[in-house]
């Protein structure tokens, strides 16, 4: 995989992992009562957008989500302090790091 496609892939997973935050994220307001039934609109397009998202990447689809997972992870922790306003801790950047270094592992490793 040339580092273009690399750049691309990455793009690609931070938007699906976006469209999953928000579309968990806004249910998560409503039930708390920090928002209105309204927003499960947005949550739902927000999720069907996710899904889509999915269809986009590349094949073999265990590697795929596994590698997905991991920028899941980061995503979540720039979330945490960008959304929720909390500043996260050095075990969160050292797990999204972790997680990103083995997902680095998959990609690079993989010649098939």
């Amino acid at each position: 995989m040339e580092l273009n496609d690399i750049g691309k892939s990455f793009a690609l997973f931070v938007a699906t992992a976006i469209a999953e935050l928000i579309g968990c994220y806004l249910p998560m307001l409503w039930l708390t009562g920090k928002g209105t039934t309204w927003l499960l609109l947005p949550a739902a397009a927000s999720l069907a957008v996710f899904v889509w998202l999915l269809t986009l990447h590349p094949a073999a689809s265990g590697r795929v989500y596994a590698t997905y997972g991991a920028v899941y992870i980061a995503t979540a922790i720039a979330w945490l302090s960008v959304v929720d306003g909390i500043k996260p801790s050095w075990n969160d950047y050292l797990g999204a790091a972790v997680a990103l270094l083995g997902a680095g592992i998959i990609i690079i490793g993989n010649k098939s």
